[in-house]
């Protein structure tokens, strides 16, 4: 069920963490407003579970004043650590206990909604000056460094390292790193220092937080402190994520799946059907079922291989399209024809896959390569001598 649905006897809480700052309760409650902004008629109230007002007890007493028995919570909060799988929902359950006739929903945490990255991925960006993502290596000689919370729990940790990689890729940068400003590690102090020793001349420290305070004050004040040790490389700092629209648009999808209750898992092949649909990808055939398999890549040839096959009638091109005329033709050996390798559009990353070039990879690994860079490759390393692992028996 759509928010704007809702009656007047439903409500939604946005419950978040608390702070003895108050720039970080201002803006939080941002949030609040911008869905009253989108859903006028609908109810919502924010609360806190320490530090500041209201608290919880005090939204949730006032959406029961208004007349609300149904009442679809959210952790105002990116990952799922303890406040959100334990603290807040106990809050709520005591609370449901001793209003009968009452029922709290509680849905997920904002995660790594796409909506959430590309929140992110935006601040990023208009630290650099972009408001779009440049084009493909522009990039390279910067890193990216995102500063988490940091917390006891394991699994929150590492999703705020995914979002770095995913950022990262999507990006383009050179060099990304992960550092908390939390109880894990490492810390942004340290982060920083050890980020130096990897030569990169522009970095970007990017702090996932969903308001200010304290700890952002304390991120920049570590990052003003680096830079001016270190006044030939130049640091740019991030805004933070406030109450932007992607933030908004995770929220209510946050709350329309608390309404609707838990989906059925969907299956790879559910998924890849759903966005095929969309547009989203391209049925490859890479085998028909054929003895003889029709690529639209050339085959790279190792260099124990090539004078073997200089007789052959193959005109081979490695330009960036990698497109073959219908005449030509690859029979492969049953272990080569059921494998292969999707194109990776960071393939010519200064650190990346061509760094692995003459080194006796898979055939169908290298065939991703434009010429240009095999070539330089080439120039810069002897080849490895032996049969690349795909053509082995």
């Amino acid at each position: 069920m759509k928010i704007d649905k809702l009656g007047s006897d439903s409500g939604v809480l946005i419950c978040g963490h608390g702070s003895r700052a108050k720039i970080a309760e201002r803006e939080f409650s941002l949030l609040a407003a911008g869905l009253r902004k989108r859903y006028p008629a609908l109810n919502v109230e924010y609360g806190f579970l320490e530090y500041s007002a209201p608290n919880i007890h005090m939204a949730l007493d006032r959406l029961v004043e208004s007349g609300v028995t149904k009442i679809y919570a959210v952790p105002g909060m990116l990952f799922a650590a303890t406040h959100a799988q334990n603290d807040i929902p106990s809050v709520l359950t005591t609370y449901m206990e001793k209003h009968p006739g009452l029922t709290i929903e509680y849905g997920r945490e904002l995660g790594l909604h796409d909506e959430m990255i590309a929140a992110f991925q935006t601040r990023i960006l208009a630290s650099l000056g972009y408001s779009e993502i440049p084009a493909l290596g522009e990039l390279y000689d910067t890193m990216l460094v995102v500063v988490g919370r940091g917390t006891s729990v394991t699994e929150a940790n590492a999703e705020a390292a995914k979002l770095t990689r995913i950022c990262c890729e999507n990006i383009g940068f050179g060099w990304s790193e992960t550092v908390y400003s939390g109880v894990t590690f490492p810390s942004v102090g340290r982060g920083l220092e050890m980020a130096l020793k990897l030569g990169y001349k522009k970095i970007v420290v990017a702090p996932y937080f969903l308001f200010g305070g304290k700890l952002i004050d304390r991120i920049h004040a570590y990052v003003d402190k680096v830079a001016e040790e270190n006044p030939s490389v130049e640091f740019l700092k991030a805004d933070y994520l406030r109450d932007q629209k992607h933030v908004i648009n995770t929220f209510v999808e946050r709350i329309e799946e608390t309404v609707t209750g838990p989906q059925g898992h969907v299956n790879l092949m559910q998924n890849f059907k759903e966005r095929l649909a969309r547009g989203e990808v391209d049925v490859h055939h890479h085998h028909r079922g054929e003895v003889d398999v029709h690529h639209h890549h050339a085959e790279f040839q190792p260099a124990a291989e090539k004078e073997a096959k200089k007789a052959d009638a193959h005109s081979h091109s490695h330009d960036q399209g990698h497109e073959h005329g219908d005449s030509h033709d690859h029979s492969h050996s049953p272990a080569h024809t059921d494998h292969s390798h999707a194109p990776y559009k960071h393939i010519g990353h200064p650190n990346g896959p061509r760094t692995m070039i003459n080194e006796n990879v898979c055939c169908c690994f290298m065939r991703q390569f434009p010429q240009d860079i095999v070539d330089v490759e080439m120039a810069i390393k002897p080849a490895t001598d032996q049969v690349p692992s795909c053509k082995k028996n």
